[in-house]
């Protein structure tokens, strides 16, 4: 190997120890959800008689988010709530019953807690995230894993849109059946949602 040869091999060898310094030295940044960017989370089951869906938009979440020139590099912390009766279809009898059926007066809220997360770069400021976390419904926690999609914006906003199935005896809840068992609610849920988060200095300045 010539002299030229080492120290171009050297520089490249260099270069990335301290690129990949400098993203573990990067700190976090605390983005908040910003319900103006229309964010939404859906409930989506079925029953022998009909599909169903609850809407809310009424939640509350921020995450630790380690961003640089609009790459994302890690993220340390997230957290999300959702107020269980802000939970909405397009029936108020059925919504009772959804109450009812997640105790909503003794757990008022759905919650999430990140316990760590890899992030797999997936096109120009798209990343594929492979998120553990805990989620309580009822009272009742479960370890989940989800793929989530997280999106870098020209605005230095994130959004964060993804799916997950579950099921409603994971979470030591019985599916309910209605008018004397002519309808059957089944076991079987998808949540859906799309959140759109931004730089927690930047929103309290526009506040």
């Amino acid at each position: 190997m010539n002299h030229f040869h080492k120290k171009t091999v050297f520089a490249l060898v260099f270069a990335a120890i301290i690129t990949g310094v400098t993203s573990q030295q990067l700190p976090a940044q605390t983005f908040r959800l910003t319900p103006e960017k229309d964010a939404t989370i859906k409930v989506l089951g079925s029953s022998n008689v009909h599909d169903w869906t609850l809407t809310s938009s009424a939640m509350e979440s921020q995450g630790e988010f380690k961003i640089d020139e609009n790459q994302l590099h890690s993220i340390a912390a997230f957290t999300f709530s959702v107020n269980a009766k802000s939970l909405k279809s397009e029936h108020e009898s059925m919504d009772s019953r959804t109450y009812k059926t997640m105790k909503a007066d003794q757990y008022p809220k759905v919650t999430y807690k990140l316990a760590s997360a890899t992030i797999n770069p997936a096109g120009k400021n798209k990343y594929q995230v492979k998120a553990t976390g805990d989620l309580t419904i009822a009272g009742v926690t479960q370890t989940i894993i989800m793929n989530i999609t997280a999106t870098v914006n020209p605005d230095n906003t994130i959004t964060v849109t993804g799916s997950e199935n579950l099921k409603l005896t994971d979470y030591k809840i019985e599916p309910p059946s209605f008018m004397l068992g002519a309808m059957k609610v089944k076991n079987d849920l998808t949540i859906q949602f799309n959140l759109t988060y931004k730089n927690n200095q930047l929103l309290t300045k526009n506040l």
